[in-house]
């Protein structure tokens, strides 16, 4: 991509500060490029309203952006407080009940009355994303006895951990499986499940969507340390996958998170599948104009690691400067992208493909490493071969033609892939290749002379399909063409 153009994609969290089709326009003009529809929060009636405006903002921008919705999955969290918080003191007695209504300095109920049946004695449990820490006493068939071993405020319905995973909640509730029904209504492009633990979660999510008439691609929140134990297992069944950290760094611990980091995304491209890096990326910006120094490292380095897109949920969706968060998330991007070096070879030292597109896909990659390569050109009807195209980094950006809605809005989530509507169809190839040269010139990405490496399939627009590679040398010259056909 040019300098003042990102690879990385930017997904924000639509809330209170972000709730009118106005402020959705200049997101997506700031540099969003998929929306998250957070279903923790909200109606149906309002996820529906706010998907109209991101899709009537996005037509109005000629933009193609994806909707994320995302499921609350299970409420592993405490109960209310009388006075909806208590100051809590190391060394102090307290209790979960399942039975108390209000809570107060000595107890509090439970949301997740299973916590009874999956602690024991000596367990740590972990509130409001580890803040708060207590060491089990002992349980009964009410409550478990604590003490605090780490004070400090909790207030209502806080989320609860047990230190070293081992909940046993359900990934998809009822109220989950209601949402992916909304989730088909609205057109959402993406699902992301909350708290997988297994293939069988996301198989099951799949199973819901199709039956709900969906064809959305599942991303799986990374949030439980039995996740991370089925790791390749969740991602063979998945379209992607999101880096949760909050929940994950209380199961496994904070210092495990930034290397789990690194081996989730390496995971995610090596098996052609999407990677969200999430949680706390620009969490100062909730109140603050500018980021702090530590957070546009943690960006940049989500950037350096391959992440598809770093994600922001407070700052957008209650903060009080959203348009700027996503102004100074994007710049931070592009700013990280100038020091990536291609690495490009070594993947494909001992590799093999057994399909004919995705060959097509590697071989313009290694051609545009070695050639003076501006643009890779691929015409594409499902979109697998950006897909694939984007697993290496080439250095070279990637510009996705194709008439197929549902393909676009998809393909806003895939780093350094830019959709690109195919404005009228043919069924020639050479007209294709020209139309994608006249595209190209006018947004200023190439100029007459330069190199270009196309990937198409024929007979054209047949899905899974792309069998052809070419090196074109951009010129303008007119060619005739009676092929006004379905591409």
């Amino acid at each position: 991509m040019s300098s003042s153009v990102k690879s990385t994609k930017i997904v924000a969290t639509l809330g209170p500060s972000t709730n009118s089709p106005q402020v959705i326009e200049r997101l997506i003009s700031a540099g969003v490029d998929v929306v998250r529809m957070n279903f923790s929060h909200g109606l149906s009636e309002d996820h529906i309203k706010r998907a109209t405006w991101v899709h009537e903002a996005a037509s109005r921008l000629s933009r193609d952006v994806g909707v994320l919705v995302d499921l609350q999955g299970p409420k592993i969290r405490v109960g209310k407080f009388k006075n909806g918080q208590v100051d809590l003191k190391i060394g102090q007695t307290f209790s979960f009940d399942v039975d108390c209504e209000f809570g107060d300095d000595l107890r509090v109920g439970l949301d997740y009355k299973e916590l009874i049946k999956d602690v024991d004695k000596g367990d740590i449990l972990l509130l409001n994303d580890g803040q708060v820490s207590m060491k089990v006493k002992s349980v009964t068939k009410t409550t478990v006895e604590c003490t605090v071993v780490h004070g400090g405020i909790l207030s209502d319905r806080k989320g609860i951990n047990r230190q070293g995973g081992g909940l046993s909640a359900p990934a998809l509730t009822k109220k989950d499986r209601e949402d992916i029904i909304t989730a088909a209504a609205i057109g959402a492009d993406y699902l992301a499940v909350s708290f997988p633990k297994s293939a069988e979660d996301m198989i099951e999510a799949r199973r819901l969507l199709n039956a709900a008439g969906s064809n959305a691609w599942t991303i799986a929140k990374i949030e439980r340390i039995e996740a991370i134990e089925n790791l390749q297992k969740i991602l063979e069944v998945s379209n992607g996958l999101m880096v949760a950290r909050g929940d994950l760094a209380t199961e496994v611990g904070e210092a495990a998170v930034p290397a789990l980091q690194k081996k989730m995304i390496k995971m995610s491209r090596d098996s052609n599948r999407l990677a969200i890096t999430a949680t706390q990326m620009m969490e100062s910006m909730i109140s603050s104009p500018v980021p702090t120094r530590a957070e546009v490292s943690d960006v940049a380095n989500a950037v350096l690691d391959g992440t598809d897109a770093v994600m922001l949920s407070a700052e957008t969706a209650t903060g009080k400067y959203p348009i700027r968060t996503v102004e100074k998330m994007s710049r931070i991007c592009i700013e990280a992208e100038k020091f990536i070096e291609g690495t490009l070879d070594s993947h494909f030292l001992n590799r093999t493909f057994e399909r004919i597109d995705q060959s097509i896909a590697m071989a313009s990659l290694f051609v545009a490493r070695h050639l003076k390569i501006k643009a890779i050109v691929s015409f594409t009807q499902s979109g697998s071969t950006a897909l694939w195209i984007s697993r290496l980094n080439s250095e070279v950006p990637i510009y996705a033609f194709t008439p197929d809605e549902k393909s676009r809005k998809r393909m806003s989530l895939y780093r350094a892939v830019e959709p690109i509507f195919l404005e009228y169809e043919l069924s020639d190839r050479e007209a294709l290749i020209k139309f994608s040269e006249q595209r190209l010139v006018d947004e200023g990405v190439v100029t007459v002379g330069d190199l270009i490496v196309v990937t198409i399939g024929e007979p054209i627009g047949q899905s899974g399909g792309t069998n052809t590679m070419k090196i074109v040398r951009v010129s303008l010259s007119p060619i005739e063409t009676s092929n006004q056909l379905s591409f």
